[in-house]
């Protein structure tokens, strides 16, 4: 009799669950995987220590990674700094020259034609002082403007904290401003103001407007990113903005004696850009330094240089995930 092979019984196997991956259907064929729901695939990548790309960090955790990148900033500021006449015949004097050029038309058209120099004691100091201060807040907001814009190639390549840029465009202004100062002192020695106790106010004046001036281009740069045609509009802005700085003229001059509304004295008076012009001016320029300068100019100040940065930086923060996208 031939034997008979004995076969050996397979393994019980486990009952699939339903829906679950490779479980035959009732035609004995494997169905596809459950999709799995939002909130499970949000549960699994916590999990793993998964993140959105490109999403916004907490406030905190921004600031955190601004720091870290404060050697990038001041690199970036310094090669713009120097590349910026890399192409002019007179180079890095065009930072002194350019305010100066400015500052001898003004004094042409106002100091001489339209004579507002009359009642100012000192009026070149004066207009110098101020066509000084005014073009590093003005630029400083014109190139918040191009922070983005003008850098998307970076924007899209790299990960980092986008508020770099219009920050480190910022410094980039504050150091030529360090650099034209050294020309405005010998401009005033020149005119018989000598160093005094006083010299040393236009230390925390600057910072207070370097602070106020970064929390406008935080401001700009996050606005033209979305809407580039406000960089085109921007310079009509300014230049109103600066007739309405006493940069040429001396506000209290212009509205003693005048029948103005209070409220337009007011705004004269609190207008930020007016605010750190005067406190310059009380510090250089012995005149003014000589008057009472009212204690609630400092205060005014050190308002707009924290709620305006403060501010601006939130705002900013707010739209970190959408540069460059679009």
């Amino acid at each position: 009799m031939t034997p008979q092979t004995l076969a050996t019984p397979a393994p019980p196997t486990a009952e699939a669950p339903p829906g679950a991956s490779g479980a035959p259907d009732a035609s004995g064929t494997p169905s596809a995987p459950a999709a799995l729901s939002s909130a499970e695939l949000r549960a699994l990548a916590q999990r793993h220590g998964l993140t959105v790309s490109g999403a916004r960090p907490s406030l905190p955790a921004y600031v955190r990674q601004l720091w870290s990148r404060r050697d990038f900033i001041t690199a970036f500021a310094t090669a713009k700094l120097t590349a910026q006449y890399s192409q002019a015949k007179l180079g890095q004097i065009w930072q002194v020259m350019t305010p100066l050029l400015n500052a001898g038309v003004y004094y042409v058209i106002f100091g001489i034609l339209m004579d507002v120099q009359r009642g100012i004691p000192d009026y070149v100091p004066f207009l110098i002082t101020g066509v000084f201060v005014w073009t590093f807040t003005s630029q400083t907001i014109m190139t918040g403007t191009r922070a983005i814009s003008g850098n998307l190639g970076l924007v899209r390549a790299l990960h980092f904290p986008r508020a770099s840029l219009p920050i480190a465009l910022a410094l980039q202004q504050l150091q030529q401003l360090v650099f034209s100062l050294a020309a405005l002192v010998g401009i005033l020695l020149c005119f018989g103001e000598f160093p005094r106790p006083s010299w040393l106010l236009a230390i925390p004046a600057l910072i207070l407007q370097a602070l106020f001036s970064t929390g406008l281009a935080l401001v700009m740069a996050r606005l033209a990113a979305r809407m580039p045609d406000v960089s085109q509009l921007m310079p009509f802005v300014l230049r109103t903005w600066m007739y309405a700085s006493g940069v040429m003229w001396s506000i209290a001059h212009l509205t003693h004696g005048r029948d103005l509304p209070h409220a337009v004295i007011l705004l004269l008076q609190a207008n930020p850009a007016a605010v750190y012009i005067d406190l310059m001016r009380f510090a250089l320029v012995e005149s003014f330094t000589a008057a009472q300068l009212p204690p609630h100019v400092w205060a005014l100040a050190a308002g707009w240089a924290v709620l305006t940065f403060a501010g601006g930086f939130i705002y900013f923060w707010k739209a970190e995930e959408v540069y460059g996208r679009g």
